[in-house]
């Protein structure tokens, strides 16, 4: 998955499958059936010094629930309609039904009944221009100008229209009462729209200049320099938030950072509704000027030239603290004083006001959007430096109290959670471990690669997105800006803890699901049994084709169900098989056409070379599992180079259209099947082997051993099919039953795997319990 914001050092982090774009887009439903959280024993923080990320790390992509912005955490109304050009036009209330129209636009039966015909804005030019709009009953009969496209948009918006409608609210700002007596608001809506469709359709309408520039600027002193502009009253408030908000469409926010000083510093929680919009409308000004490429709006310059504006914005955080309550508008605003950490002239003055806020309001509950977006701004901006804001325990602070629940499914498989009930835990950990059979069952079992030690796993569930991006930076120091995170660290480190960083895809509720949690599980079980080494290393060579297309695959085909996108897909015939070798992260600059090819395409060609060319494929893989990555890009690019872009061709016409791309073969590249056992008693097993039909009626046990020679290093016992419920259990050197043991797997079904690391020499003993009458299961053993 395409890393977003992700160091390059060592890093393997996968995005879990979704990004900014794919909220837009749509393109996935979430991958997992079951979501639950809870771990062993408490992860210590990473967070300390804020240190490099671990070494194979994949993010995971955002859900479609996601923000899709750079900002930490969103909380406001505006969330939807974040801009990086004009805002559109704000939610307004039909007139006729007291309805707020979601599109932020005047409905059609306003517009018609009660505004009138529009197409004397559009066609008039000079004075009669200014005439026309301030002859329209209200304000809110502009917001159809936003939709306006074609030759009425030129006609409309061209500059020198602009440039007359600006100098009509400069002229008019001279005498401004303090309301929309003198019809003040269409001008400053028509701008405001102009704006906005020359932004999205500059073809059309053409380029503004300086003309326009010194217009808008005039415009907006003179109003701002009218005494009535500051009333704080509903009155003034319904203009003045749509002047904030023109500031942000003209790029001035530095020419005007003495009126965000002045909002900061009056505002309190009696202003009225309108008077509240405009304040909420700075975040517009505040981020965009934070953002903007080379400071061209000015802002960065301004806070230089004026840093008493920092102690005014801490100053409306603190005076303003009751209101504190996770949909405010002070935290809204406030927290982006932690992006003036990004100038340096401004770090020393404002580390100070961070300090004090980070810790003066509790890091949970309503006040932690304002604590833990500024302490994830020191993170950015002021990294390795957490003693100066004393939060270098923050992640050890918070994780008790976010991340209560701890459960073990089994030996290799922990969940730690936020807020999950036991029947969601026990489901997660079935749907797990029912996969890793599966997974096998696809990909074959020759155990894990040599010197991977990543035996176990931890699942981390948030309750939704909100608290993983306002936590799971601090507790794991990871990037947020995605949909879940796989840490897969070294796996050649003795005690490394591989972990898959999650929420629940709370959008899908009452359904409980965790957001990718089966196509990330799979990349735990593709690095641990068939990526040798670090992920960046396998990256040298072009490996995503396969490593998202076996994920997809997996985790499709493990939840049965159909890949429409991919399968769509097929019909167009895009790419060529040998292309598709080649896909590697961000190869286009268009997001849906990078998704399209790195999940949908790679679901397609792995899945055809699993069914048509399975040697081919167990080559290949052999080659991965060594770490051979230039051998295998040799066997794709020239051994089998472009012989099979025919065939490909073929079966995406043929059997993608006709038979859903046809079924993913099980064990198509896999080693052979474990033999079965020869030894006559029926109770024990040869070093490497399975028996079948093993059978126990409720309360028995189908018991069995194995001798192990000296400098055994993993003993790895697996039971699957047949049907009834039956437990696994290991006993070491004792017979093995449910009062006496080692260790145990116990999920609902037969499907149980056990992995013991450095087990004694001699005979160790096993059974199978019999939870439930038990028939026609099968159990085998591999020790290496």
């Amino acid at each position: 998955m395409h890393p977003f914001r992700i160091s390059k050092a060592n890093a393997r982090r996968l995005p879990a499958l979704g990004a900014a774009v794919f909220l837009t887009l749509g393109l996935f439903t979430a991958q997992s059936q079951a979501a639950s959280v809870g771990a062993t024993a408490p992860a210590p923080s990473q967070a300390q010094g804020y240190a490099d990320s671990a070494p194979r790390s994949i993010p995971v992509p955002k859900s479609p629930d996601a923000m899709s912005n750079g900002s930490r955490f969103r909380i406001s109304s505006q969330d939807s309609a974040e801009e990086t050009s004009p805002a559109p036009a704000p939610a307004v209330k039909s007139a006729k039904t007291g309805k707020t129209d979601k599109t932020g636009r005047l409905s059609s039966a306003l517009a018609a009944d009660e505004c009138g015909d529009l197409s004397g804005v559009i066609n008039a030019t000079g004075s009669a221009l200014v005439q026309q709009l301030k002859a329209l009953p209200q304000i809110t009969c502009t917001y159809p100008l936003f939709n306006l496209t074609g030759e009425d948009a030129r006609k409309a918006f061209r500059e020198p229209q602009m440039v007359t409608v600006a100098n009509a609210l400069r002229d008019a700002s001279a005498t401004y009462a303090g309301n929309n007596n003198a019809d003040i608001g269409q001008l400053v809506l028509f701008l405001r729209a102009g704006y906005y469709v020359q932004d999205n359709h500059a073809d059309v309408v053409g380029d503004y200049g300086t003309a326009l520039d010194t217009a808008a600027r005039g415009a907006l002193d003179a109003f701002f320099a009218a005494p009535r502009s500051k009333d704080v009253t509903d009155a003034n408030g319904e203009i003045l938030n749509e002047v904030v908000t023109l500031i942000d469409s003209t790029h001035a926010a530095g020419r005007y950072a003495g009126v965000v000083k002045w909002l900061l510093g009056s505002y309190d929680g009696t202003w009225p509704s309108q008077m509240n919009l405009s304040m909420q409308h700075v975040e517009w000004v505040v981020e965009n000027g934070f953002k903007a490429k080379n400071d061209d709006r000015g802002w960065r310059a301004a806070l230089k030239a004026d840093p008493a504006i920092l102690d005014t914005w801490a100053g409306f955080i603190t005076r303003n603290g009751a209101q504190l309550n996770r949909l405010d508008v002070v935290s809204n605003v406030g927290r982006y004083l932690g992006y003036a950490l990004d100038i340096p002239e401004l770090k020393d003055r404002v580390r100070p006001l961070l300090k004090d806020l980070i810790n003066r309001y509790p890091n949970v509950g309503p006040t932690a959007p304002i604590t833990m977006n500024l302490g994830w701004y020191t993170r950015q901006y002021d990294r390795g430096n957490c003693a100066a804001y004393a939060i270098c325990d923050l992640g050890d602070r918070v994780l008790p109290v976010i991340l209560p629940i701890q459960h073990t499914c089994n030996a290799g498989l922990k969940i730690r959670a936020q807020d999950v009930s036991p029947d969601q835990l026990a489901s997660t950990c079935t749907s797990l471990i029912n996969q890793d059979a599966y997974f096998h069952r696809v990909i074959g079992d020759k155990g894990a690669i040599p010197g991977d030690v990543n035996t176990n796993l931890e699942v981390v569930v948030f309750d939704d997105y909100t608290n993983y991006s306002l936590y799971a930076w601090a507790i794991y120091n990871i990037d947020v800006d995605n949909g879940g995170m796989y840490e897969e660290g070294n796996p050649a480190v003795p005690g490394n803890q591989a972990r898959f960083i999650a929420h629940e895809a709370h959008w899908l509720r009452p359904d409980f699901q965790i957001w990718n949690l089966n196509h990330e599980y799979t990349h735990y079980l593709d690095g641990r049994y068939n990526m040798y080494g670090d992920f960046e290393a396998g990256i040298v060579t072009p490996t995503i084709w396969w490593v998202e297309g076996i994920a997809e695959n997996i985790s499709y085909g493990y939840r049965n169900e159909r890949n429409a996108d991919a399968i769509a897909e097929a019909g167009k015939n895009t790419y060529k098989l040998s292309d598709l070798f080649d896909t590697v992260y961000g190869q286009d600059e268009d997001p849906e056409v990078n998704s399209n090819r790195v999940y949908r395409w790679g679901w397609l060609a792995v899945r055809y070379m699993l069914q048509a060319h399975p040697a081919d494929m167990e080559t290949v893989l052999n080659k991965y599992r060594t770490g051979d990555w230039n051998g295998a890009r040799t066997f794709l690019k020239q051994t089998i180079g472009t012989s099979y872009d025919a065939g490909f061709a073929t079966w995406l016409a043929t059997t993608c259209a006709t038979a859903d791309c046809g079924p993913l073969p099980e064990a198509s590249v896999v080693a052979p099947t474990t033999p079965l056992c020869t030894i006559s008693d029926p109770r024990q097993f040869d070093k490497n082997c399975r028996r079948d039909n093993l059978a126990a009626a409720t309360g028995n046990y189908s018991y069995h051993f194995v001798y192990l020679p000296a400098g055994t290093k993993q003993l790895t016992i697996t039971s699957s099919g047949g049907t009834g419920n039956a437990d696994l259990y290991y006993g070491g050197g004792s017979w093995a039953t449910t009062g006496s043991y080692q260790s145990k797997s116990t999920n609902a079904g037969n499907n149980e795997t056990l992995t013991i690391d450095n087990p004694p020499s001699g005979w160790v003993y096993f059974s199978l319990a019999a939870a439930q009458d038990f028939s026609g299961v099968s159990l085998s053993t591999q020790s290496k």
